[in-house]
């Protein structure tokens, strides 16, 4: 089995197979390289109390073209395809280890922990409070 220098694997008992290798990847996908990544943890979505999808971080690419119309239909288009990509890790580490293996440039964001107020709803009816509960 021999390797050429397009990654294709040729076998003499079958078809020829691709087998990427890191200078393929390098020599075909420059672009990868020319991408930056942004990775950050989700926002609480404003549509529901709940706190589900926010403790993973996300993978996303900044756009590398601004979207435009399409004349015909009136869509949005786009020709940057690495827009659809989202990738999910469970702690920022694994986010950057990824992109780090694949020689990605990449930008973290921390996220801003909100200032919890602990209230209750008997505070409303308290004796000590400064503006008097009235109907």
């Amino acid at each position: 089995m021999t390797l050429t220098p397009a990654g294709l694997r040729l076998d003499p008992a079958g078809p020829p197979s691709y087998a990427p290798t890191e200078d393929t990847l390098q020599t075909r996908r420059p672009e990868v390289n020319a991408m930056l990544a942004r990775i950050y943890r989700p926002a609480k979505t404003a549509m529901q109390s709940g706190k589900a999808k926010t403790n993973d971080w996300l993978l996303e690419f900044e756009p590398a073209s601004a979207r435009r119309n399409d004349p015909l239909t009136g869509w949005t288009q786009s020709t940057d395809m690495n827009g659809q990509v989202r990738l999910n890790f469970e702690t920022r580490e694994e986010a950057v280890a990824y992109a780090q293996k694949h020689g990605i440039a990449f930008q973290v964001f921390e996220t801003k922990e909100p200032k919890r107020i602990i209230k209750a709803y008997a505070d409303n009816f308290a004796t000590g409070r400064r503006i008097p509960w009235t109907h």
